[in-house]
This record gives structure tokens, C-alpha cells and sequence, in this order.
């Protein structure tokens, strides 16, 4: 079973494959701050698994932005607090706007309502990650590697 974690400014993603690590589906979206990694840590307990993804918002130019080495930094800690559950960087372009796509496709996602708003972002964040992990298994399956880039925690980072 792998995890795969989106982290946003605000909120992260999170998915979790089938025990075959076949197919990807939504978990819970975590509030981005205090307790964050340690709740992702829980889950990764929980659901015994064996390597947790980050989504890596590369630019394409190629060049590591704001967003992507904040995304590093968070997969950097989570490595130090997972080890030595491996923890692995995958590139995660455009994978929130085919989330939004196909979300905005189906009906039950368009429902209005005071916490509407609130409540589409937190799918939309589960989404993504589910999105980032079927992609990730999926280039597993066909290239026989896994994607991405592994995270080598720091011994101080604990």
C-alpha cells in the first residue's frame, strides 16, 4: 500500500493505493500547519505503508520555484519523522487541474451550499493526490521503476 500527499499553502491531499497497488483513491485532505506531519504520519501507520509519495510541482522550465522547494522541504520532513518508510518527490504538473476537470464533470461536485466552496477545495485537494498517485503506479507498472526522485532524510532532521 503506498500514500500520497499533495501539500498545498492551505490544505494537503491525501490517497492511498489498494494493497496490490493497482488503483488510487481519495483518503482525507489534512489542514496544512500545526500537526500536519504527524497526522500524515498516522495515516501512514495506520494503513501500513510502505512508501509515501509527494507531489513535486516542477516548472516547465525545469527550474525548482517557491512551490517546489516547499514542497521538498515538507517531503524532507516527512522523510526524517517516516524513516524508514521511503519517501519519494513525483512530478505533479497539472495534476489539480485534471482533478478539477474531472470533478467539475461529475454532478454530485457542482452542489451549492454555504460551505461549498470550503468543501469543493477539500476534494479537489484529495483529488490531486489521487490523481498523483494512480499516475505514479501507473508509470510504475509500465516502466518497472518507480517514479521520482527519493528523499534522503538527514540524520539531524528528526
Amino acid at each position: 500500500m503506498r500514500l500520497a500527499v499533495d501539500p498545498g499553502n492551505a490544505r494537503i491531499g491525501v490517497a492511498a493505493s489498494d494493497p496490490g497497488g493497482m488503483l488510487a483513491s481519495p483518503v482525507e485532505t489534512v489542514p496544512r500547519g500545526r500537526g500536519d506531519l504527524q497526522r500524515i504520519a498516522l495515516l501512514v501507520l495506520e494503513r501500513e505503508a510502505r512508501e509515501v509519495v509527494v507531489g513535486y510541482p516542477a516548472s516547465l522550465s525545469g527550474q525548482e520555484g517557491p512551490a517546489a522547494r516547499s514542497a521538498r522541504e515538507f517531503a524532507n520532513a516527512l522523510a526524517a519523522l517516516l524513516r524508514p518508510v521511503p519517501v519519494r518527490l513525483v512530478d505533479e504538473r497539472l495534476t489539480t487541474v485534471t482533478a478539477q476537470g474531472q470533478l467539475l464533470s461529475g454532478a454530485s461536485f457542482a452542489k451549492k451550499g454555504a460551505r461549498g466552496g470550503r468543501a469543493r477545495r477539500s476534494v479537489i485537494d484529495q483529488a490531486a493526490a489521487t490523481v498523483l498517485l494512480q499516475s505514479a503506479l501507473d508509470q510504475e507498472r509500465s516502466t518497472g521503476h518507480p517514479p521520482g526522485e527519493i528523499v534522503h532524510s538527514r540524520q539531524g532532521e528528526e
